[in-house]
């Protein structure tokens, strides 16, 4: 027996109204289409649902004991329907992915690719989002997913994928009394004045001044930066020098600056982060195209 959900519909309609000509209006049919629905539904049964007169409607005891069934049935298929127009809206919707410097390391590429082909309808935009913010917009929920360098502020509102390992390089002037070295000793460079993020960027700030590396040490601030030209003009300015990974070295190093390798510090860590309690489809699946990206790319991680 194969019922559609339009004759279990039409049999509910007409169980509450008793009365044919008020369910067929209300269903928007002729009355005859719905007694002919009607019929058709109590073959398939093998028993008649309703027990009709001249002047009413009543149901019968077949009727009265799939009621009940008919509208649980129903109800979770309209349950269902709704569901499912929430999942397609969500693929139909914009992306908005945070980054506060370019990720690069060849990696978007890849991941757009694989995005494209699970939600071939979504829009993935990308939004800059400054250095004030270590999260570069999943904090305040104006970025869906964003790249981020850890460790984060607020860690356990956060997931996160581990992208790319880079050795902190050091920046300094040419003329700094270090720069003909290929390689430097971060205990060399105490006494430097540093550049930091802003006072918002919270631990990430901490770490690009290298705080876990200075036993007690504390840095100079010769000044605050907030993007990648601030960041060159101010270490050439000799405001002071400062840490950056090797991946984005080329953002800063240009005439007057160069960049060394610095023993005694740990490497840095590029991450895709989404907030722990956001399951959304689109959110989980760029986080699952990133996954299989880094997989089959072999960038290393």
């Amino acid at each position: 027996m194969d019922v559609h959900g339009r004759e279990l519909r039409y049999f509910v309609a007409v169980a509450e109204q008793l009365n044919f000509t008020r369910a067929a209006e209300g269903l928007f049919v002729s009355q005859p289409a719905l007694s002919k629905q009607i019929r058709m539904l109590e073959r398939q049964l093998g028993a008649r649902l309703f027990e009709r007169d001249g002047r009413s409607v009543r149901l019968t005891p077949v009727g009265e004991a799939l009621l009940p069934h008919a509208r649980r049935m129903l109800a979770l298929w309209d349950q269902a329907r709704a569901e499912v127009d929430t999942a397609k809206a969500a693929q139909l919707a914009s992306l908005v992915i945070g980054i506060s410097t370019s990720p690069g390391r060849g990696l978007l590429p890849a991941v757009r690719s694989r995005f494209a082909t699970a939600f071939p309808s979504a829009k993935p935009v990308l939004r800059q989002v400054a250095w004030a913010d270590p999260t570069a917009g999943l904090g305040d929920s104006t970025t869906d997913v964003a790249y981020v360098w850890l460790p984060l502020t607020d860690a356990a509102r956060y997931e996160w994928i581990v992208v790319a390992h880079e050795p902190r390089l050091v920046a300094l002037p040419e003329t700094h009394r270090l720069a003909a070295q290929e390689t430097v000793d971060f205990a060399d460079l105490l006494d430097d004045p540093f550049l930091a993020l802003p006072e918002s960027a919270g631990t990430l700030r901490d770490y690009w001044l290298a705080l876990d590396a200075r036993d007690g040490h504390p840095p100079i601030i010769g000044g605050e930066v907030s993007s990648t030209e601030e960041t060159y003009e101010a270490v050439r300015g000799g405001d002071g020098i400062v840490l950056l990974a090797a991946g984005n070295a080329s953002l800063v190093i240009h005439d007057g600056i160069v960049a060394r390798e610095v023993r005694g510090i740990t490497p840095s860590e590029l991450a895709l982060a989404w907030r722990r309690d956001d399951h959304r489809p689109l959110v989980r699946g760029y986080a699952e195209a990133c996954r299989l990206a880094l997989a089959g790319s072999g960038i290393h991680r």
